[in-house]
């Protein structure tokens, strides 16, 4: 296993990590015996990162990765988020705290290595609850008294929401990492994309993250499932979900994910699930990949595709060509 810098956090990472959300849905719908196969299995190839939060399951993972965790006796770090509500946001400090105490308990642990805001954020509030101002004047307050306690080492931000709004953050902040959207269906925070592109244009966030020594941890790496370009869901997953930053719905996902099985037909890799965490973890900017697992198959094959490193450039030369039918199609208001 690969092991990257966190970035100015001082932990090394692995750079496959293990994402414990309602995707996946093994730490939510698998059993008992099968989470801790996982998990111990995980420890066994070299992660240890594991990504939760009290929105998964409503705290069921939470749960569920503290009770693993500790009949292991499995040293990882655990990193869990919060959200806030327009409610909250007279009083974040006991707002965040709370969270952090529910889930503390749920995980069984005196304190997380990496507590994350789990709002998109926008540059002003208009009916959305998070803005830059309340990021900077009010959650990184709160974050750092929270530090202070020892209850977490670390925090972040989901960069999700404006990316103009995002990019402030990341300038301004005092940041230790970002969850990013960075797919072979939305490159756009590692790539410069062409106008028209699908998809939000997150304006190479990734750079911006690296120029701050802020630690990225790629979320959505496979769109969902839906760049294993099989419109079928695993019995565990769970049964449908909306897309972040790529299509309007699963099935056009799926639909523009079959433009990029040329990677596969033409020997550069052998699925399209390994050109996905092969993709991802080409940028040097990139700390670790997340991915929702419903099976130990998955993990498996998802450490087997990330021990045979980034892409080689003739793969990366390759998507150029495929994002650009990527923005023609957009623009003429076609498929891909």
């Amino acid at each position: 296993m690969e092991y990257r810098e966190l970035g100015k956090t001082g932990l090394r990472v692995s750079a496959l990590g293990f994402g414990c959300g309602n995707v996946g849905g093994l730490m939510i719908r698998g059993s008992a015996s099968e989470r801790e196969r996982a998990i111990a299995r995980a420890v066994e190839l070299g992660i240890n990162y594991f990504d939760t939060a009290p929105s998964y399951g409503d705290g069921q993972s939470e749960q569920n990765l503290g009770a693993a965790v500790r009949s292991l006796r499995a040293s990882v770090y655990v990193g869990t988020k919060f959200r806030l509500d327009a409610a909250d946001l007279g009083a974040v400090p006991g707002a965040v705290s709370r969270s952090l105490d529910a889930s503390l308990k749920r995980l069984r642990r005196e304190h997380v290595d990496l507590l994350q805001l789990h709002n998109n954020i926008f540059a002003e509030r208009a009916g959305e609850p998070v803005s830059v101002a309340d990021v900077l004047d009010r959650v990184i307050p709160a974050l750092q008294t929270l530090q202070g306690q020892g209850k977490t080492r670390y925090w972040g931000i989901t960069a999700l929401g404006e990316p103009a709004a995002l990019h402030r953050v990341l300038d301004t902040a005092s940041l230790h990492t970002a969850q990013v959207c960075y797919n072979l269906l939305n490159p756009s925070a590692g790539v410069e994309v062409a106008p028209g592109f699908p998809g939000p244009d997150f304006r190479r966030l990734l750079a911006r993250a690296a120029e701050r020594r802020v630690g990225v941890i790629v979320i959505r790496v496979l769109a969902a499932g839906a760049l294993s370009g099989a419109a079928t869901r695993h019995p565990v997953a769970v049964p449908t979900v909306e897309p972040i930053a790529t299509g309007p719905d699963y099935a056009s996902d799926v639909h523009r994910a079959q433009a990029l099985r040329a990677l596969v037909e033409e020997g550069h890799v052998g699925s399209l699930v390994e050109a996905s965490l092969r993709f991802a973890l080409s940028s040097q900017a990139v700390s670790t990949v997340l991915l929702g697992y419903s099976s130990l198959e998955h993990l498996e094959y998802a450490a087997a595709a990330v021990a045979r490193g980034p892409l080689p450039a003739a793969a990366l030369d390759r998507l150029s060509t495929v994002w650009a039918r990527f923005g023609r199609g957009a623009a003429s208001g076609g498929s891909a």
